[in-house]
């Protein structure tokens, strides 16, 4: 018969009874072996790691409650359910705990420290959290997961890198790896890409620059757009120095409009080409002398906007003309996207339809090249709300250049 329970219950006791009586018991190895012994059919489980950068949190007990919840009911039903058990202790999130513990912040910093002592620093801290009292051992332990963690597989150790060596060179010897251009996040602090999902870990909305360009178009099939200035929209103006193209919608209804404006009693008069739904943006004087789509304006000829970038307009004949691009809208801006195929995926995208050069004027640590006059050296990101900008040490504030 049961026990009667007493009067009052500790229920954290009464979860370390049960606990201690799976532990001694061997009951989730026993569930296995069963399941195994009749030949059970398969149901396979890959738990997806976590990322032993830190001490878990509530998020963690939350989604591995579901993990075993549906692991329980598939063995329940008669599956054999492997359950292996593995850490995540590589990458960016790893990286960036360390080097905070080691108060290092640039990739220069690592370097000098050693890569060899940085990277012993980063599995010991990945170690330490698996194994600590409360880390993750214990609170896996602790909230009832069945899920075998003495044979768990480990990201940083040597039978796991090899094996997924071995897996690109089976990509390889099928000949489906090549090498290319992929437009991706990039700090500038550690000098690396960012996934998807180190790419959240610095994720803050900011105000960031925008300004408008007035760009002289020298030739088009639309008469009344040479000489005029096509009007483009950017909240990205450190990328101008490698814009090598503009990108319009084709079946967007775009205007040539004349505004005059008088400032210390000097009347001056300009032609502008804007998408007609943002004409407001000119004012309420603007005169509308020419409308036309946009397919109409495509392969007419600009100006270049900086010329520290030199463009071979022989080899690269679409360069510096506007194109047509399905992804431009007019919901704000000027219905004019400028194109710098090394910082946008639509941009590169275009790049590849249309033979576009591809100039990346940016340094991996976020800093114009040396030939880009009058900024050479100077940091990408001037946002005054940028912690990275006012001191390295600040981490509390990040700009959208991702400064980690």
């Amino acid at each position: 018969m049961f026990q009667p329970l007493p009067e009052k219950i500790s229920y954290p006791d009464l979860e370390e009874n049960i606990l201690d009586f799976w532990e001694t018991s061997g009951v989730f190895k026993m569930s296995l072996e069963q399941r195994e012994q009749q030949n059970a059919p398969w149901f396979n489980f890959y738990e997806g790691p976590p990322t032993a950068n830190g001490a878990p949190g509530i998020h963690h007990v939350m989604a591995r409650t579901l993990k075993d919840l549906v692991c329980r009911y598939k063995t329940m039903r008669g599956f054999y359910v492997r359950r292996q058990a593995g850490w995540d202790t590589h990458g960016l999130p790893v990286e960036i705990a360390t080097s905070k513990n080691l108060n290092l912040v640039t990739r220069k910093d690592i370097i000098e420290y050693g890569i060899d002592r940085y990277n012993k620093a980063c599995r010991d801290l990945v170690y330490h959290h698996i194994n600590m009292e409360g880390g993750w051992r214990t609170l896996t332990r602790r909230m009832g997961y069945w899920v075998d963690m003495d044979s768990a597989y480990i990201t940083c150790t040597n039978n796991y890198i090899e094996s997924v060596w071995w897996s690109l060179k089976q990509f390889f010897d099928k000949g489906l790896i090549y090498k290319g251009f992929k437009v991706i996040p990039q700090s500038p602090t550690i000098e690396t890409p960012l996934s998807s999902h180190e790419l959240s870990l610095g994720y803050k909305e900011v105000k960031d620059p925008n300004v408008y360009l007035k760009l002289k178009v020298t030739s088009s099939n639309v008469t009344e757009a040479v000489g005029a200035e096509i009007l483009v929209w950017t909240t990205t103006p450190w990328t101008l120095f490698g814009n090598v193209a503009l990108a319009v919608r084709p079946d967007l209804t775009y205007v040539i409009a004349k505004v005059t404006t008088t400032a210390n009693d000097v009347t001056a008069t300009a032609t502008y080409i804007i998408a007609e739904t943002r004409l407001s943006i000119l004012g309420e004087g603007a005169e509308v002398i020419h409308r036309c789509t946009g397919a109409d304006i495509v392969g007419s000829e600009y100006e270049q906007i900086f010329n520290d970038v030199a463009i071979d307009r022989e080899a690269y004949p679409n360069a510096l003309r506007v194109l047509g691009g399905d992804f431009v809208t007019a919901d704000d801006g000027t219905g004019v996207v400028h194109l710098a195929p090394a910082f946008g995926q639509d941009d590169f995208e275009m790049s590849k339809k249309y033979n576009l050069p591809m100039p990346i004027h940016v340094t991996p640590n976020g800093h114009f090249k040396e030939y880009i006059s009058g900024f050479a050296g100077r940091a990408i990101c001037q946002s005054s709300t940028c912690g990275y900008r006012r001191s390295p040490s600040n981490r509390s504030q990040r700009c959208s250049f991702l400064c980690l």
